[in-house]
């Protein structure tokens, strides 16, 4: 529940099951971003969709014209990405189906351990997916406990001309960093369209942790490089 980074005016939120849709005040149909989160324990209280930091991120992007979605999947460890993902599939089925979203006009970004469940859309990138999002990501897990479904190093490689957005941080952790590194190294092997968004001094979830001006502006340029995908 640490505030975010970016003092941002929250907006009301449309509950649909486990979606919450911030709707602009513009008419639509207008584009949308999905955020997913990571891991948590279950029967958190409040859940994602709840924290401040989706909260915002939502509520900025909506203020600017596009429709912001916060999901609250089912990711408790690591044998639950199956039903995970499933939840993050349901989300995008009910949000490009609704008129006020244009179907064609989608970004996914993904937060911590939610990454790896961008594999499946960086190894069959949809037509509908504009930008690929990813923050301080987790892009690599043991194949005893996840199998090679939820591997974006190994799946990058078919992401073609995909955009794909990462904001990587200084202090990770190094296990984490191992997985980030190794995924920059696949994704420039294969010719992935890549941008990388450094932020030098931040720690793993910069975006509630460092209330600096170097945080601010990666979370700005990030959300700004987003919008760009989706004109």
């Amino acid at each position: 529940m640490s505030p975010f980074v970016v003092p941002t005016a929250i907006r009301h939120a449309e509950r649909h099951d486990h979606v919450d849709l911030y709707l602009p005040d513009e008419a639509g149909p207008r584009p949308a971003v999905i955020f997913v989160h990571g891991p948590v324990l279950e029967g958190t209280e409040p859940s994602p969709r709840g924290w401040p930091i989706f909260q915002s991120y939502a509520s900025i992007v909506a203020a600017r014209g596009v429709v912001g979605v916060t999901v609250d999947h089912r990711l408790h460890g690591f044998t639950d990405y199956p039903q995970a993902v499933e939840d993050v599939a349901a989300a995008v089925e009910l949000v490009r189906a609704d008129p006020r979203v244009d179907a064609d006009r989608v970004v996914l970004w993904f937060f911590s351990g939610g990454s790896p469940m961008s594999a499946d859309y960086l190894r069959e990138p949809p037509e509908w997916l504009r930008c690929l999002t990813l923050t301080y990501p987790i892009l690599a897990l043991p194949e005893d406990l996840v199998g090679k479904r939820f591997q974006p190093v190994e799946a990058v490689a078919s992401a073609g001309g995909l955009p794909i957005l990462l904001t990587r941080v200084g202090l990770e952790r190094a296990e984490i960093a191992a997985t980030v590194e190794a995924f920059v190294a696949a994704a420039e092997a294969s010719g992935a369209k890549l941008e990388i968004i450094d932020v030098p001094d931040g720690q793993h979830s910069f975006d509630i942790l460092d209330h600096t001006d170097q945080s601010r502006e990666a979370v700005e340029r990030a959300v700004a490089t987003v919008l760009a995908h989706l004109v």
